[in-house]
Parts: structure tokens; C-alpha cells; sequence
């Protein structure tokens, strides 16, 4: 390579952008490389994490709730160790993982969060699939038998902006997150690869009680009912979620990413959150 870029092969590049080891044995991340990815092609045992770690003291105790890594498409775009890495760095008190549809990074970001001395919170983020009803079933397990329903939909799970609701999971400790990933593993075995089927109704079945639930991002029930047509809808919606999974479980978010509507919005869900009687939570 030349120009102003590092002296690199084009062989370490490709490993640094792939997430696995280059040519010398290290990995992304870390002086001492793990092994990149979870793939049988890289090996079937990783190398333990390490960071180096400077902590800039906080001022304000803060926990990240909604963070996606590099295993969500377009969403994220850090791996599951520089995440642990950072937010340990900036003296965070916790970290939630919560990727699309699955757990896929979790045990790198644990390993990680283990490594730094980072507290964990594992999640995910749910697309419920459109054209379903509220209280339709698609992931009904009899015994070892899983059914599918035709939806009728055109999978589109590799779209830039999938159509579906965002749902918002974080688990609450062991038994949560075995329920949560039995959600997600019911809803791709409904679906097929790379289109999992989830309804709200299948998602409360199997978290509701041992799982939060944030009202999340613009594509979350509550805000786009907000920005579409309004409080009273986006009222109705919150008055569901707390209906389904009980008023301390709910979690109203609220985030600012300089876009001027931001704080119109989030003064909006601020007070719908007061009338219902629910807490708010920064992202």
C-alpha cells in the first residue's frame, strides 16, 4: 500500500476488516489477537482477550442500554471487544449488547467485558414481522414439532431498512436470558435464513417477567406512533407494551443524535411517559 497508508500487506487489511487474525497472529483490537471470527474455517478455540486500558474518569454514572457491534448490519459497525474496550475506557457503568435478531456476539463481548472489568447486559433487538397480528402465534412448539406460517410477506431481512417494529429486549440475569434466547431461536426456526418471523405475542409469551423492554429507536412502536400520528397513539401504544409485560418492566428511551427533531421528540415522550407512569431511560 502507499500513500499516506500504513505500511500494511494487503493480506493484514483484509484480516483487519474481517475481524481475524493477520499474518503475525494478532487480531483486531488487542496486541495479542484473537482468533477474529466464530467460524470452523479460523479454528475452534480463540485465544483470551486483552486490552490495553486507560479509564477516563466519569463525571456522570452512565449505563449504555441500546448498542449494537459490527454483527449488526448497518448498524453497527465496531467488533464486540473494541465496544468492552472503549466503554470501559470511558468509565461507563455498563454495557448492553443488543444486536438484531440474535446473540451472535455475545460471547466475544463477554469475554471482553470480563477482560476490562466491564458489567454486561445482554439483549437483543427484535423486528417483529409486519402483517402479522398482535396476538398471531408463529413460533408454536409442540413437543419436538415447530410449525411456520405463511405471512404472505416477502422476506426482507437483508434490506437496508427492513420493514417491522423494533422491540427492545434486555434480559434480566440467567433465566432472562435463556428465555430471550429462546425467543430468538423460535423465531428464525419460524422463519427461514436470514428472515426470522417474531410476533409481540410469541415475544411476551417467553420474556415477559424476566426481561425490560425499552420503548426504542425510531422504528420502535412508540416513537414512530409518535411521529406518525401523534401522543394519543403514541399513548396507546406504551398503555400496550405496559399492558403486556407490567409497568416496571417497561422502559420509555430517549436519545439525541443531534437531529433537530430530537428533543421535540424526546420532550414528547417524556411527558406521555409522566402520564403513564413510567421511567425514562437515556440511550
Amino acid at each position: 500500500m502507499g500513500f499516506n497508508n500504513p505500511s500494511w500487506s494487503w493480506s493484514e487489511l483484509e484480516a483487519t476488516l474481517s475481524g481475524r487474525r493477520g499474518r503475525d497472529g494478532r487480531a483486531p483490537g488487542s496486541p495479542s489477537w484473537n482468533a477474529g471470527g466464530d467460524s470452523p474455517a479460523w479454528g475452534r478455540k480463540r485465544q483470551a482477550f486483552e486490552a490495553p486500558l486507560t479509564r477516563v474518569p466519569g463525571t456522570v454514572p452512565y449505563a449504555e442500554l441500546h448498542c449494537h457491534s459490527n454483527y449488526s448490519f448497518l448498524d453497527g459497525a465496531s467488533h464486540p471487544e473494541e465496544l468492552a474496550t472503549e466503554a470501559a475506557r470511558l468509565g461507563l457503568e455498563a454495557l448492553a449488547l443488543t444486536d438484531h435478531d440474535g446473540f451472535y456476539g455475545v460471547v466475544r463481548f463477554a469475554e471482553a467485558a470480563r477482560a476490562v472489568g466491564l458489567p454486561t447486559v445482554f439483549g437483543a433487538e427484535i423486528t417483529l414481522t409486519p402483517g402479522l397480528a398482535d396476538d398471531q402465534h408463529v413460533a408454536r412448539a409442540e413437543g419436538d414439532t415447530l410449525f411456520q406460517v405463511d405471512t404472505g410477506e416477502l422476506p426482507d431481512a437483508h434490506a437496508p431498512d427492513p420493514h417491522g417494529h423494533h422491540l427492545l429486549v434486555l434480559a434480566d440475569g440467567p433465566s432472562g436470558y435463556a428465555r430471550l434466547a429462546r425467543a430468538l431461536s423460535l423465531g428464525h426456526l419460524a422463519g427461514e435464513k436470514g428472515a426470522p418471523q417474531f410476533t409481540f405475542a410469541d415475544v411476551v409469551d417467553q420474556v415477559s417477567g424476566v426481561s425490560w423492554v425499552l420503548t426504542g429507536c425510531r422504528k420502535g412502536a412508540v416513537p414512530k406512533a409518535l411521529i406518525d400520528d401523534g401522543p394519543s397513539a403514541a399513548r396507546r401504544e406504551l398503555d400496550r407494551l405496559v399492558s403486556a409485560f407490567g409497568r416496571d418492566r417497561v422502559l420509555v428511551e430517549l436519545w439525541d443524535h443531534g437531529d433537530p427533531i430530537d428533543s421535540v421528540r424526546n420532550d414528547a415522550l417524556v411527558e406521555i411517559a409522566h402520564r403513564t407512569g413510567v421511567e425514562c431511560v437515556a440511550t
